[in-house]
C-alpha cells in the first residue's frame, strides 16, 4: 500500500504544479512540500467518500487486497520511470477488476458508473480551461496590469490552486492507496485509519520523486506561458474536486491533459505537442491492462 501510495505522489503531483514549476513561476522543492501537506489534509478531510466507492466495487480479503497494490503500483511505477503521466485510479481498479473476474465478485453498476466519470473527467477539464481562460483573458484585457503586478499575481494564484489541487487529490487518491484494506476481516483497517495512510504515502512520493513527471507536464505536452499555467492549475483544481465530491477516484493526469487541451482549443491546436500527446494515451489504455493481467497473473499463481 505504501508503496502505491508512493508511486501515486511521484506520478500525480505532475499534475498539480507541473505547469507552474515548467513556466519557472514555482520552485520544484517549493511545490513539493506544498504538495506533501495539503494532499494529507484532503485525504483526512474528504477521503472517505472515494473509500467507500472503491471498497464497494468488489469485496477483498487481506490477500487479494494485497495483490492488487502491488499490481498497480507496478505498472504505475513502469509508466514513471518511461516518464508517462498515468492514471492511478484506472490501475488499481484494473487489478481489482481482474481479481473480481477470477472470484465472480465485480459489482458492474459501480464500475460502469466509475468508468463513465473516467471519460467525463478530461472532458470536464476541457471545458473548464476552455471558459476560465476566455473569462480571464477578457478580465486582463480590460483592466491591461503591467507585469510587474501581473506576475505576483500569477505567482500567487498558482501557488493557491496548486495547493487546492493537492487537496482535492488527497481527497480523492488516498482511495486508490488503501480502500481495498478497509473493512472488519483479519488484518482489515478502519475507513479514517486508511485514509490518513494514503495522504502520508502519496506525500512521500510527491516530495521524493516527482520530478520527471513533473517536467513532463510542465513543458512535453505544449509550450505553456505563465498565464496558460495559472488556467491550467485553476481548471484542474475544480474538475478533481468536483469527482471528489461525487465519490469517484479520477485521473488527475487525464483532468490536466484535458485542461491543456482546452487551454491548446482557444490558443490554436498548433501549439499542443502531438507526439507526446499520443504516447500518454497510449499509456492510459495499456496502464488498466497491464495491471489487471499482473494480478490474475499473481492471484492465480498465490492459489
Amino acid at each position: 500500500g505504501a508503496f502505491l501510495g508512493w508511486g501515486i505522489g511521484a506520478n500525480d503531483s505532475g499534475n498539480l504544479f507541473g505547469t507552474a514549476v515548467g513556466s519557472r513561476m514555482v520552485r520544484y522543492r517549493t511545490a513539493t512540500i506544498l504538495i506533501a501537506i495539503c494532499v494529507i489534509l484532503g485525504a483526512v478531510l474528504q477521503g472517505q467518500h472515494g473509500i467507500k466507492t472503491v471498497s464497494a466495487l468488489s469485496s477483498q480479503t487481506l490477500n487479494s487486497a494485497v495483490i492488487c497494490t502491488i499490481s498497480a503500483a507496478c505498472a504505475v511505477t513502469l509508466m514513471s520511470l518511461l516518464r508517462m503521466p498515468v492514471s492511478t485510479s484506472q490501475a488499481l481498479i484494473g487489478a481489482i477488476v481482474g481479481i473480481g473476474m477470477i472470484r465472480d465478485n465485480v459489482q458492474w453498476q459501480i464500475l460502469a458508473k466509475v468508468i463513465v466519470c473516467w471519460i467525463a473527467a478530461p472532458v470536464t477539464g476541457i471545458v473548464l480551461s476552455w471558459l476560465l481562460y476566455r473569462l480571464f483573458r477578457v478580465v486582463y484585457n480590460h483592466f491591461r496590469p503591467d507585469i510587474f503586478v501581473l506576475d505576483p499575481l500569477l505567482r500567487s494564484g498558482m501557488i493557491i490552486f496548486g495547493c487546492y489541487a493537492a487537496y482535492a487529490l488527497g481527497a480523492n487518491a488516498s482511495a486508490i492507496v488503501a480502500a481495498v484494506f478497509v473493512g472488519s476481516g483479519e488484518g482489515m483497517v478502519s475507513m479514517r485509519a486508511a485514509a490518513l495512510f494514503g495522504g502520508c504515502a502519496i506525500a512521500v512520493g510527491a516530495l521524493t520523486y516527482s520530478h520527471r513527471v513533473m517536467m513532463t507536464i510542465g513543458e512535453g505536452v505544449m509550450s505553456i506561458d505563465t498565464f496558460s499555467a495559472f488556467i491550467g492549475v485553476l481548471a484542474l483544481a475544480l474538475t478533481i474536486h468536483l469527482f471528489a465530491f461525487i465519490g469517484v477516484p479520477v485521473s488527475s493526469s487525464q483532468s490536466m491533459i484535458g485542461c491543456l487541451l482546452g487551454i491548446g482549443l482557444v490558443k490554436g491546436l498548433q501549439v499542443i505537442n502531438y507526439k507526446t500527446l499520443r504516447r500518454i494515451a497510449a499509456a492510459w489504455v495499456i496502464t488498466p491492462i497491464i495491471s489487471a493481467i499482473l494480478a490474475m497473473m499473481i492471484y492465480t499463481a498465490a492459489r
